[in-house]
């Protein structure tokens, strides 16, 4: 039952098994939604391309942070040894890619990593610390052996008749208005 005071966020509905939301995302891509999710107690193979998500922008943050962290290393390295207390010991250079190699490399690998924790923050808009999803009665099911389609009423697409009638048409069972 919806509440007068509460604004609807959109309709959810449950599924059996990993064939039949695979098949569902495709057939809700193909109606045209943008703004919609699946919620999978188990990675399924292939959903990102059902649901036609792009490629994840993380690798670029990761490749950012390790470029980062090497040119760091050799900055910091170079400024003190060549620049800042040039040692000359055994007519070794001043400075070269050699001796900070475990340097370079560590850096490269920590920065790396920083990108990757930090890009995935950015890239899930994280923290998000409430989700209407997470009021759906039978939500926790998704975590055990049911699977979800939840499309939002901020879709173009959305028209709470026709998402419902879709939702029900593809195998959705107990679709479900939620609000916020």
């Amino acid at each position: 039952m919806a509440n007068v005071n509460n604004k609807p966020f959109g309709l959810i509905a449950s599924f059996k098994t990993a064939p039949d939301i695979y098949e569902a995302a495709k057939r809700v891509r193909d109606a045209g939604y943008k703004k919609w999710d699946v919620f999978t107690p188990f990675p399924v193979h292939g959903m990102d391309g059902a649901m036609g998500l792009k490629r994840s922008r993380v690798p670029r943050f990761t490749l950012i942070g390790g470029l980062t962290g090497f040119w760091t290393g050799v900055l910091i390295t170079w400024y003190m040894n060549g620049y800042d207390y040039p040692l000359i010991v055994g007519g070794k250079p001043f400075w070269s890619f050699i001796f900070p190699f475990p340097v370079l490399y560590e850096l490269t690998i920590l920065f790396a990593a920083f990108g990757t924790f930090f890009g995935m923050f950015i890239s899930n808009k994280l923290p998000e610390h409430h989700h209407p999803t997470f009021d759906h009665p039978a939500f926790n099911k998704a975590s055990d052996d049911t699977f979800f389609i939840l499309i939002q009423n901020e879709d173009p697409q959305y028209d709470a008749e026709k998402t419902r009638a879709l939702l029900e048409e593809i195998g959705g069972e107990e679709v479900t208005l939620l609000e916020e």
